[in-house]
């Protein structure tokens, strides 16, 4: 909490960097390869675990639905989300309202020492990419106004390259099973064609129904955990950069600390508003 000698320009509180955690994602580790090793439990107390490995349907399904989601998008977008996945298995979890008390405490320094005096707090947020950005073009003596414009601008791009990705993945995700049942009509034409020879008609089986049970493998318990985690992810990320956005207008524009606060407690969810000047 922010002291009445502090609001009137005594000395200035010292600076927590907000509290951040850079981790595995224990839901997306624990819940895939969990829903993996059960599958792969129950195929093999059912004793036939080989006859569920096919490399045809293999690559019929991971094969076509690569290449037709890459046919959908780019090689750049799809590079992206492989980059944007690998990035959501170290998430870092970022809370909201130590963020908002340390962008607080910042805007304290620069209105009651100047903006120079972010100086010296400016190295130690560069992991805070939206927010280092920001604080040196207040250093750099950039208006509020062209602060906020930037950085919008960014925002807006940073969250439409997540939402891209996201489509990549959704987009994989539906076709998965197609490519499945594309493997399935495969299987069951050769099986046809080669009625005359039965030795034929169990391998072409296998593809027929392997096919599918790979597709819906990938589109249910790979790609759209995946994007639905994203999408989750992203949104917690626009709304801390949100929060760094309105701080670094605000300071620059050389506001009462007191109004930004108010501000960020209006895109704070309910359980996460902070009271720094009560």
């Amino acid at each position: 909490m922010a002291t009445e000698t502090e609001q009137h320009g005594g000395p200035t509180p010292s600076v927590s960097p907000p509290a951040n955690r850079a981790a595995f994602d224990l839901a997306t580790l624990v819940g895939i390869p969990g829903a993996f090793l059960l599958i792969f439990t129950a195929i093999y107390l059912g004793g036939t675990p080989g006859a569920f490995i096919n490399l045809p349907s293999i690559f019929i399904v991971v094969g076509g639905t690569v290449g037709v989601t890459t046919a959908c998008f780019s090689l750049r977008d799809m590079l992206n989300a492989v980059r944007i996945v690998a990035q959501t298995v170290f998430h870092r979890s970022r809370n909201p309202s130590s963020a908002a008390i340390h962008v607080l405490q910042l805007a304290q320094i620069a209105r009651y020492r100047g903006a120079l005096a972010l100086q010296t707090h400016i190295n130690g947020i560069e992991p805070e990419r939206m927010l280092y950005r920001g604080l040196t073009m207040v250093v750099d003596g950039t208006p509020g106004d062209e602060i906020e414009r930037i950085m919008q601008q960014e925002l807006q791009s940073t969250a439409q390259r997540h939402a891209r990705s996201a489509s990549v993945l959704r987009k994989a995700a539906d076709i998965a099973p197609a490519m499945g049942l594309i493997g399935t009509l495969v299987g069951l034409i050769q099986m046809l064609g080669n009625l005359e020879d039965p030795s034929t008609i169990g391998p072409a089986m296998a593809v027929a129904l392997l096919t599918t049970f790979y597709g819906a493998i990938l589109a249910n318990m790979v790609f759209t955990p995946l994007a639905s985690k994203l999408e989750r992810n992203s949104s917690e990320e626009t709304l801390i950069n949100h929060l760094y956005v309105m701080a670094s207008a605000s300071i620059g524009r050389q506001e009462n600390p007191r109004r930004l606060e108010m501000l960020l407690n209006t895109i704070l969810p309910p359980g996460h508003r902070v009271e720094y000047f009560n």
